[in-house]
């Protein structure tokens, strides 16, 4: 069987169009694979980072609250939310100023500075009046009060307290439809309690911070230049909520709006750290304030001792590496100083006296525990228990409170 055969029929070469077509159409395809990529990746990318938003907000307990309008309004915890809390307390809050006399070598007076802090309202026996530092207006003349919409008082001291940085001012009359603060027990405080503060630093009045307990217990001493002798406070908050110049003697606040604390800035070289009067201190010294001008019953041992370390115990032979020692007494008030100087860690320390590491079966560790003890459960006159290490013997001794 044959078989037949039929011309194929030739194409014509193909033209420089047609190539330029073919190239343009494979960009095309490239940039629409381009395009499409790109959005894919980015829905991906947008979705995993919204999920790792959501899972962070909840970790922090920070929710965001629905609104129908374009603001937004940050919820935490508890539903608290602090613009409604700041606009619940700014009222309540004010902007204290006056002038602080200034002498020139001779001590003759050289003019006057203006020095701002900050203050809020709360009420003692039925009686508003306004709590700030001691040091916003110790030696001032001149003390005004405004509030949060402008009005401005004069006011006058009504007392003061250097050795807790307090003092209670009144204007006359007191404006009518103000709001006192509530002061809360800071003894219930925890490290970690979230708190506010908000106040007037650098004279920017009406500023908001926040942070948390850092510690309780602290012993602060103030700044030579904004109290009369560098004056040591024992059983003082601490915040990282900022505090600065012209936060002294703002509110520090609960979520719920109670004043757990004072905030004072009387502190040098502190950048990251705030510090607060407790309010049961100030509940606790308000009444006398106001009524006699002084708070009275700041207890002491009138003992100098030293926080106790490894050093120190080897250098005395003993295994108690905390507590207190005490170095020095000036009354005979059932404790016992040392008698033997010895330089340790480069300063001079006085050993052989008591090591003081109980009040009433409460362990004390160090300075801050002793003084804060002092400052909460004591009073000038009363004898208490303190326990003791002496010549190497725990015991108990009957220790009499003097007055600081």
């Amino acid at each position: 069987m044959e078989s037949s055969s039929f011309p194929v029929p030739s194409l014509p070469p193909p033209t420089r169009k047609n190539k330029r077509f073919s190239a343009i159409m494979m960009v095309a395809l490239l940039l629409v694979g381009l395009v499409i990529g790109t959005a894919m990746g980015y829905a991906i990318t947008y979705a995993d980072f919204n999920q790792k938003l959501t899972n962070l907000q909840t970790q922090v307990g920070l929710t965001q609250a629905p609104s129908s309008t374009s603001q937004q309004t940050f919820i935490l915890n508890d539903n608290v939310s602090l613009s409604s809390l700041y606009s619940q307390v700014k009222p309540s809050v004010v902007v204290i100023q006056d002038l602080e006399p200034q002498y020139g070598f001779f001590g003759n007076l050289a003019g006057y500075s203006l020095q701002q802090g900050s203050g809020f309202l709360t009420k003692v026996n039925n009686q508003i009046v306004i709590v700030t530092n001691n040091h916003v207006i110790v030696n001032a003349i001149n003390i005004t009060v405004t509030f949060s919409n402008g009005d401005a008082y004069p006011a006058k001291v009504l007392g003061s307290d250097p050795q807790a940085d307090l003092a209670v001012l009144s204007i006359s009359p007191m404006p009518t439809g103000v709001t006192p603060l509530t002061l809360a027990n800071s003894d219930a405080l925890q490290v970690g309690d979230p708190v506010v503060a908000v106040g007037s630093p650098y004279g920017l009045s009406g500023t908001l911070t926040t942070g948390v307990i850092s510690a309780l217990g602290r012993t602060i001493t103030e700044d030579s230049a904004t109290s009369q002798n560098g004056q040591t406070i024992a059983d003082i908050i601490q915040t990282s909520t900022a505090i600065n110049p012209g936060n002294s003697g703002g509110p520090l606040l609960t979520y719920s709006g109670n004043v757990i604390g004072i905030t004072t800035a009387g502190i040098s070289n502190s950048q990251g750290l705030g510090f607060a009067i407790p309010s049961n201190t100030i509940i606790r010294e308000l009444p006398s304030l106001v009524t006699t001008g002084s708070y009275p019953n700041h207890p002491s041992i009138n003992a100098v001792g030293t926080d106790m370390n490894y050093q120190i115990a080897q250098a005395m032979g003993t295994s108690v590496t905390y507590g207190w020692l005490v170095e020095s007494v000036s009354v005979n008030n059932g404790l016992k100083g040392g008698n033997t100087q010895a330089t340790i860690l480069g300063s001079s320390v006085t050993l052989g006296g008591d090591i003081i590491i109980a009040i009433n079966n409460q362990r004390i560790t160090n300075t801050d525990d002793l003084l804060s003890y002092l400052e909460q459960h004591t009073l000038p006159g009363q004898t208490i228990n303190f326990t003791v290490v002496r010549n190497g013997q725990t015991q108990t001794v009957s220790v009499t409170i003097g007055k600081a």
